[in-house]
């Protein structure tokens, strides 16, 4: 599009109603489809040699149709409440700034997704991950006839014995994860996007149909799972599983060792099927339905639609 007929980039102001939205979609995300293939994920990804249905009927065992909803409250509830706001705010912003420069859709998508996604793990996602996976994988004290604590016990237990450190282990990789994940899902998504313009003749900058938005986050949602053995990274640093061969002090690199040569290459991508299912879920989520659901919004004030996020 050359520059006399391209329409100027107007940076909207910040919303109040955007940081709400984001956090009202991310809350029915994972409370829908999320935490079940967030649990599914996490335990087979922290019990490598387990088949599907070995980490399923380990879930089941946990509690039944509750234990595919363990680590939801208040856990999840405040990683979605809080994550998703940042993530739309953040994205936006850096993602109008990249378009500002210069950069293509699939750049700027890019910058925008990786931008939301760090900002998304130091300023939340880090503690409640961890305290999820904790959830998730700790054994249950039940089985022996103990009460097991409850999860602000267990929150409390693990601060007083490891402080700030202590629940926010992992947090390193939380941020790799997250910015590639969002760098991924966005820049794939609006690729997608161009893609299907191109194949039904729209414009470039012309709106897509809500079915084809879905397909495009869906798409770039499934193909994030490239990334996997970092997710798997993460898991094995917050797991409460025992394991007397693994190194204590887990960085990065000493986990990604030790998870390789015990299990493989196979061992780094464990739960890549279920983390794909919850990839396109989360998409199409937070790119989709966020975006129409933002058209929908400025519908209703009465605002000018000028730019995308």
């Amino acid at each position: 599009m050359s520059a006399t007929t391209a329409q100027p980039l107007e940076k909207k102001p910040v919303k109040f109603s955007n940081l709400l939205l984001g956090a009202g979609l991310n809350m029915f995300e994972v409370t829908s489809l999320g935490q079940p293939l967030e649990v599914i994920k996490t335990t087979m990804a922290a019990n490598r040699t387990d088949s599907f249905a070995g980490a399923m009927r380990r879930i089941w065992g946990r509690g039944g149709i509750l234990g595919y909803y363990q680590g939801l409250i208040p856990w999840a509830w405040i990683e979605a409440s809080t994550k998703g706001a940042v993530l739309l705010f953040v994205a936006s912003e850096a993602e109008f700034y990249a378009r500002s420069f210069g950069a293509s859709d699939f750049g700027a998508g890019i910058v925008g997704g990786m931008s939301g996604g760090v900002a998304q793990a130091y300023a939340t996602v880090g503690f409640c991950t961890c305290m999820k996976t904790v959830e998730i994988t700790r054994h249950k004290l039940s089985a022996t006839g103990v009460k097991p604590p409850s999860t602000w016990q267990t929150f409390m237990d693990i601060y007083r014995k490891e402080g700030i450190r202590g629940i926010n282990k992992g947090v390193n990789a939380v941020a790799i994860r997250q910015t590639t994940n969002w760098g991924s899902r966005f820049g794939l998504s609006r690729l997608t996007e161009n893609a299907i313009r191109s194949s039904t003749g729209k414009k470039e900058g012309e709106k897509l149909s809500a079915g084809e938005k879905i397909i495009a986050s869906g798409v770039g949602g499934g193909l994030s799972a490239w990334n996997q053995p970092i997710e798997v990274i993460r898991v094995e640093m917050q797991s409460k599983t025992e394991d007397p061969n693994r190194p204590k002090n887990l960085t990065v690199g000493k986990t990604f060792k030790y998870i390789y040569e015990s299990n493989g290459i196979k061992g780094l991508y464990r739960g890549v099927a279920p983390r794909i299912g919850l990839g396109m879920w989360q998409t199409v989520c937070m790119v989709a339905l966020g975006d129409l659901a933002k058209d929908a919004v400025e519908k209703l004030t009465g605002e000018k639609v000028t730019a995308k996020h």
